[in-house]
Formats: C-alpha cells, structure tokens, sequence
C-alpha cells in the first residue's frame, strides 16, 4: 500500500497546478521494474495523485507485470519522486536512471494501466521468471566486436534512425510486435555464437531476451541500463555509438552525457529528424519534413502552418500550447 504524503498543489477545481517556470531546472526519470502488481487499476488514481501534488509530468504505465516510465520534476523535488515510485510493491530499491532538462521535458501527467508495460503480444516472454546475461556499459565494445555475435537494436524503425551502435543490425520494425518474428528468423539464418540486444533503457531488452531464451534461440546477452547508461558511462572518443539516442519526450533526443541532442520531432509525421535533416529545402518546422513531404497534401501543410503559427504566438505569450499532445 502507498502511504507517501506530501503538500498539495491543486487549483480550486482540484487540478494537478503547474506553475513553475519554463526555463527552471528539470530532473527526468526513466524507470521499469517487472514485478507483481495484483491490483494495478487500483493503484493508478492514488499514484496519479501523489505524482500530481509534486507536479510531475509525464507516463507511467502500470500492468500486472509491473511499471514502466519518465517523468519529471523540478529538480528540489526528486527525492520525493523517487520515494513515490519506491513505495510501488517490488520497488522498494528502484533506481531510475536520471538526466536533466531545462524547463519541462513532458507537458502533463498520464498514469494508464495497460496489459503490458511494454507490448510484445508474447505470452511466454516473462522477465520475471528468465532473462538474458547482462553486459554492462564498460564491457559492451568489446563484446560487440567479436565477430561471433549477432548485435541488434531492439527498437522501433523510427528510433533507429536517429542513431545505433557500430555494426548493430536494425530489424526495421514498425511495431515491437513486429520484433519476435523478425528475430527468430534471423538467428536461423545467421546462426550466431551470441545474440547481442539493447535498447533505450534496457525494457525492451528484458522482454527481448526473455522471449528468446523461452524459444531456444541461443546464448543472449542485454546491455544492461539500455543506450542511456552506456552515453552516460563512455566518453565520445571510446564510443561505438553513432548519431544520437531518440527519447519520448521534448528533449526528443540525447547525447553522450545524456545531453539534449540536435534532433527534432516532425509535428505532421511525428518522426524524427536529425540535425542535418533540418537544413533539407522540405523540412519546415511543425509542417512538413523529407519524409512525410510528398505524402500529405497543401490542405494539409496550410492546417499544419496554421497550427505552427498558433504554436508560436503561445510561446511568444509565455504559454504552453497543447496542440497534438
């Protein structure tokens, strides 16, 4: 049972009050613990509340296999963050991985309960029960490099985009549905000594190994703490990673030293794009970018100009606009 109290910040209609300032210090935590939650849509209101009386932004997804989310605080306030999220059953040591942003990363708090907090669709996949070998971030270039393993970035077509490590090969899926099928083929026909998984924050991972040790498909192996505890750990000179790491969230993608990194989110297509993709004659902020251009109609791009605009004069206003969130 969570008993953690604290002071409230509420308006008079009982709305969750985010008063503090745009340019004020952030603190961002990623966090996922698979551990038992008998009653899931019960503990939502209560920790929407307790989150809310913080001012918290962000999601969190609660399912009978455990929690998976980012949020993020003024910065005075994440110890009181941490202590919510520890007071969850099977979270008592809970330690998120934390980063930092100028102003808020998310415009507004979400707590859903799900089937599962991240989506496989594969019942046998149980991170509880057996996942893979973990590599830790100061090991993962030289286990990468022997020629033996089979490295593969667990993520979306999307994410990979914007960056990967150094020979990984993507899946190219749109879905992590997408992802058990894709790689049980593979290992049959690569026949790899090693399988070697990672994604952003190590989630997807545990579902990924899970997955493929219940189906035989060899030794695996998971970068432990996901992109974002190896861009933490290993300097630029001494890094395998290329590009940058997409994130969920304003920042839309991080660096080495989890700095906020160059790319940013197409509002028409809600793709990423690099840096460099920016300078392209059919990118133009909040209406169209190389690769939804040629798919959307003027009708369209004249919508999405107008809802630019409208985005701009909110923020020249010194107002948040909530348009498409």
């Amino acid at each position: 049972m969570m008993i953690l109290c604290s002071a409230r910040h509420f308006d008079p209609h009982g709305r969750a009050c985010y008063a503090e300032s745009m340019t004020e210090d952030y603190a961002v935590a990623a966090f996922y613990r698979f551990t038992r939650l008998d009653a899931p849509a019960a503990m939502r209101a209560q920790l929407a509340g307790l989150l809310g009386e913080i001012s918290a932004r962000g999601t969190v997804l609660l399912a009978g296999e455990g929690l998976n989310g980012t949020l993020c605080v003024p910065t005075r306030r994440y110890t009181a963050l941490v202590d919510i999220l520890r007071a969850v059953p099977g979270c008592e040591d809970l330690a998120p991985r934390r980063s930092s942003s100028l102003g808020p990363a998310f415009r507004r708090l979400k707590v859903r309960v799900k089937p599962e907090i991240v989506t496989m669709g594969v019942a046998a996949a149980d991170p509880a029960a057996t996942v893979g070998t973990y590599v830790d971030p100061e090991d993962w270039n030289a286990f990468i490099r022997d020629p033996g393993t089979l490295v593969v970035d667990t993520r979306n077509a999307y994410e990979v985009s914007l960056g990967t490590f150094q020979g990984a090969e993507d899946p190219g899926t749109d879905t992590f549905r997408d992802f058990p099928a894709w790689l049980s083929n593979r290992v049959a026909e690569a026949k790899p000594d090693k399988i070697a998984m990672f994604c952003t924050g190590g989630i997807r991972c545990e579902k990924a190994t899970s997955f493929a040790r219940r189906a035989g498909l060899g030794d695996v192996y998971h970068l432990r703490g996901g992109i974002l505890a190896y861009l933490q750990a290993t300097p630029p000179a001494g890094s395998l990673w290329q590009g940058e790491c997409f994130v969920f969230d304003e920042r839309v993608s991080l660096v080495h030293g989890l700095r906020r990194g160059a790319a940013k989110v197409c509002h028409a297509c809600k793709y990423p794009v690099a840096g460099e993709d920016q300078s392209d004659p059919h990118y133009e902020e909040g209406v169209s970018c190389p690769k939804c251009y040629h798919v959307t109609t003027p009708a369209q791009k004249a919508r999405f100009a107008e809802r630019q605009r409208q985005v701009r004069l909110a923020m020249a206003a010194g107002r948040a606009h909530l348009a498409g969130t």
